[in-house]
């Protein structure tokens, strides 16, 4: 009996064939690969897209209108503040940490520059030092608690979120100083209040403040080897400690500048509404943190962009001005808002699943 072998063609129509397979789910592999592994790169690409179809829908909802100089800049006053907290918030998270205290620190520190100033009689720009550098130092204590004592980030800043809340009170008791006294005796303390005019576009210097700091740390984060750092504590803070990195100092600093950038925008607060009031900014905590996540930056840390957060804040400021201009309920609002937040959570685990 003779067996029978197959013949060459067999095995070479038997390979053609497994290579098209391959080739053809590659194809198809490849093109998801290649989306995702573009979006790994440019974290602040999707928040981008986000950002340019809103204002295109609310464009044709509206009209041009919302294309106005007037409406579009309208929104950057608007977010100025969220944008600079969630700057300050964006260093943290990129750490894998969390800060529940920005808030607190803003308004504590646009408080002891007014207190300073009218209470004790001090030149309003050493009152404006006097609170940056209380900012500066709360932020520090954060640093140290989470660094040094190895304390959970949402549990030390929870509590900081207390006690600088309480101190404000205490201090403060409960006393706001006015808009008009301010102007009369401290125009300094509402200087980022002030705005100027570019043909049909008005412009507060509290806006050129958050577009320049979020330029300025883009450019540290990526050009400087401390901005490496952060985002290696973040990815993994054991594996950096091993290749040198002193990730208690980074973790320091990272806390003191989110500190001292809380305290600014507590100053452009005070050009904001006016006035110094203890009871401001209560939604400064969650608006941060929305647009950061909106942003796409990762709350597991070590990836994303600090101008995806302010793309974040340009989102929900095109959302709240452009659904008050259609003259819907306000609380459709925080209902896109809160649909927004679960899409970036659930495109930030798509990305983390595949990339490598």
């Amino acid at each position: 009996m003779s067996e029978t072998s197959p013949k060459p063609n067999d095995y070479e129509s038997a390979a053609t064939g497994a290579s098209a397979t391959v080739a053809e789910f590659e194809h198809h592999g490849g093109f998801l690969t290649r989306i995702q592994h573009t979006l790994h790169q440019n974290p602040a690409l999707v928040p981008l897209i986000v950002l340019v179809l809103s204002v295109i829908l609310f464009a044709v909802l509206i009209g041009s209108n919302f294309f106005s100089p007037f409406a579009l800049t309208l929104i950057l006053q608007q977010v100025a503040i969220v944008g600079i907290t969630a700057a300050a918030q964006s260093l943290v998270i990129l750490t894998a940490g969390i800060d529940l205290s920005v808030g607190a620190i803003m308004v504590f520190s646009s408080v002891i520059m007014g207190q300073f100033t009218f209470r004790y009689g001090l030149p309003a720009e050493i009152s404006i030092i006097i609170g940056l550098a209380a900012g500066t130092l709360m932020g520090f204590i954060n640093g140290v608690l989470v660094s040094v004592m190895r304390l959970p980030p949402f549990i030390v800043t929870l509590g900081t979120w207390q006690i600088f809340l309480a101190a404000n009170y205490l201090y403060s008791a409960n006393e706001t100083i006015r808009a008009q006294d301010i102007a009369e005796q401290a125009a300094a303390l509402q200087f980022f209040g002030n705005s100027f005019k570019i043909g049909g576009a008005v412009f507060t210097y509290g806006v050129v403040l958050m577009l320049v700091l979020v330029a300025v740390l883009a450019y540290a984060l990526k050009q400087t080897a401390w901005g490496r750092h952060v985002y290696a504590v973040g990815d993994d803070a054991e594996a950096a400690e091993l290749s040198g990195v002193q990730t208690k100092k980074v973790l320091i600093s990272v806390y003191a500048l989110s500190g001292l950038i809380c305290a600014l925008a507590g100053w452009v607060l005070i050009g904001r509404i006016g006035s110094v009031s203890p009871t401001s900014g209560q939604l400064a905590n969650i608006e941060a943190i929305t647009a950061v996540v909106i942003g796409g930056i990762s709350l597991f840390g070590g990836r994303g962009s600090i101008v995806g957060s302010l793309f974040g804040a340009l989102i929900v400021g095109v959302f709240s001005l452009g659904l008050r201009m259609a003259g819907t309920d306000p609380q459709w609002t925080y209902l896109l808002i809160g649909l927004l937040i679960i899409g970036a959570v659930a495109v930030d685990q798509w990305i983390r699943k595949v990339s490598v």
